[in-house]
């Protein structure tokens, strides 16, 4: 594994400072956490995206949100096939040994992954649309949305729509798990959508009776 290479020195340098500061002040919490587990309200399912901070966003502390991040904040469909299952696997951990009372799916503004697909739809991503990509194959999660948002002339305004319809989706799709399905109707999880303007730090709401976002 000569490929494997140290840690660059500029995240040395700020682990250094974390340990220092936030750590050494903070000794005992984390003490406790690593002693009794964590227990976090939460689970966020966000975008890989480096400009979706949804800690800072919320102003979490440590061991409050179970944050799961993929391309374009997508969850895939029920599908126990005996595959590899990340996204899934991840929720039933947070549902089923975490027991979240929420489950917060976080859109944003100008996401890659959905101008990608968007370029796919149109036949101007070739790599995308290839059986090898696995980006490609990813993004086919959002199709439906598609559908529903393809008719809108203005490209910005349909990414940006495409955008809160990967958030929809990815609800729907939450909602074809059983055990979610289950705890809901049992009053012990709701699942909430949300769409972050990267630009203005606006964060909008779904209201599912509604069917639109709405800001908060």
């Amino acid at each position: 594994m000569e490929h494997i290479k140290p840690l660059p020195s500029y995240l040395v340098t700020r682990y250094h400072g974390w340990r220092a500061t936030q750590f050494a002040d903070n000794k005992a919490w984390y003490k406790h956490l690593a002693e009794e587990g964590q227990h976090p309200r939460a689970m966020v399912i966000s975008c890989c995206d480096s400009r979706v901070h949804v800690t800072s966003i919320f102003g979490a502390e440590t061991g409050e949100f179970f944050i799961h991040r993929n391309i374009a904040n997508l969850v895939p469909p029920h599908s126990p096939d005996g595959d590899h299952h990340g996204t899934s696997a991840a929720i039933e951990y947070a549902v089923t040994s975490l027991k979240v009372s929420h489950i917060i799916v976080m859109g944003h503004s100008n996401c890659g992954g959905v101008n990608g697909f968007h370029e796919m739809c149109k036949g101007r991503a070739p790599d995308l649309e290839a059986e090898t990509s696995y980006i490609g194959r990813w993004m086919d999660i959002l199709r439906p949305g598609f559908e529903r948002v393809k008719d809108i002339e203005d490209e910005a305004v349909l990414l940006s729509a495409l955008e809160r319809e990967g958030v929809v989706v990815a609800l729907e799709n939450l909602l074809t798990f059983p055990f979610i399905r289950e705890r809901i109707d049992n009053e012990a999880l709701t699942l909430h959508g949300l769409w972050n303007d990267i630009a203005t730090g606006g964060v909008e709401n779904y209201d599912g009776v509604k069917g639109a976002f709405v800001a908060i």
